[in-house]
């Protein structure tokens, strides 16, 4: 059986920046040779933890092209390009530069809170225009929009350029509703770092996560050892990332992810706005997570 190019952990990499505001360069080539030495699979740049939001057209293809340069061929990388601008997506899929990428993740389009109708219609066009395979994402906490059962499998079977989803619902109902009748080769991809364990035991194929850019060799570990069924062994390593993970969405994202990569001297600890640090309280309890972990 072959195994499939985007199984195992992928990692939605953050976004550093200088005292300035500026893309710190430096330091997201640490982040990347952290995360390769780490053993990640692969790689996902421009994701919601890159505070893709507040970035400009031109930062972004400075993202991408750095990130393709850091990680020289060692590793897949995953392109995020998305909106809620149907057209002004299906443009960004023509206009970015995306040599060295093997796949564009794109999240269910957000503030609009179309029906399913309406997303169905996002993702075809999406489809269409895609000049590499597609990885939808749902995440209806962030889009306000839930791509439900039924829309998710009628993407599956009718857009053929779209080969998996990243869920991030929650719900396990609908996810284990997904991977039962999706067809051959579409999969799923758990978007919830605290799920992955039992969504893989479920048939996922691994995970696009975020504690992973504090934690890719712990956490790519644990997915490892669940993709070969070895589930007794993951769930202790599970169970001890279970207080990081929850420390990381304690007061959103990804301002918890940066503490812990600040805490370890990789990343400086600066945000775009709307996003702010974390409370001093949360920043001390990290720092006994990472003496802990």
């Amino acid at each position: 059986m072959s195994i499939h190019p985007f199984s195992g952990t992928g990692v939605a990499i953050v976004t550093p920046f200088l005292d300035n505001g500026d893309i710190d360069i430096t330091a997201l080539g640490k982040l990347i040779e952290h995360l390769i030495n780490g053993k990640v699979d692969y790689l996902v740049a421009l994701g919601t933890t890159g505070e893709t939001a507040t970035l400009s057209f031109e930062e972004k293809a400075t993202v991408l092209s750095l990130v393709n340069t850091f990680n020289n061929g060692r590793v897949r990388l995953v392109a995020g390009i998305g909106g809620n601008d149907t057209r002004a997506v299906v443009q960004g899929l023509t206009s970015f530069d995306l040599t060295g990428y093997s796949a564009i993740l794109s999240v269910g389009p957000y503030y609009n809170k179309p029906n399913n109708e309406g997303i169905f219609q996002h993702y075809k066009a999406i489809n269409d225009a895609a000049p590499l395979p597609v990885i939808m994402y749902n995440v209806p906490g962030r889009t306000g929009s839930n791509i439900n059962t039924q829309t998710t499998l009628r993407i599956a079977k009718e857009c053929k350029n779209i080969i998996a989803t990243k869920e991030a619902s929650g719900n396990m109902e609908q996810i284990m509703q997904i991977i039962k009748e999706k067809p051959a080769g579409f999969e799923v991809i758990s978007g919830d770092d605290a799920l992955t364990l039992p969504l893989i035991a479920c048939g996922a194929i691994g995970v696009i996560s975020v504690i992973a850019n504090a934690y890719p060799r712990q956490f790519s570990q644990m997915v490892n050892l669940c993709l070969q069924g070895k589930f007794s062994e993951a769930r202790p390593l599970h169970e001890k990332m279970i207080p990081a993970i929850q420390s990381i969405f304690a007061e959103g994202s990804p301002s918890g992810v940066k503490a812990y990569l600040n805490e370890m001297g990789i990343v400086k600890y600066n945000f775009r706005l709307p996003i702010v640090g974390i409370s001093d309280d949360l920043r001390v309890k990290i720092r006994s997570i990472i003496q802990s972990l």
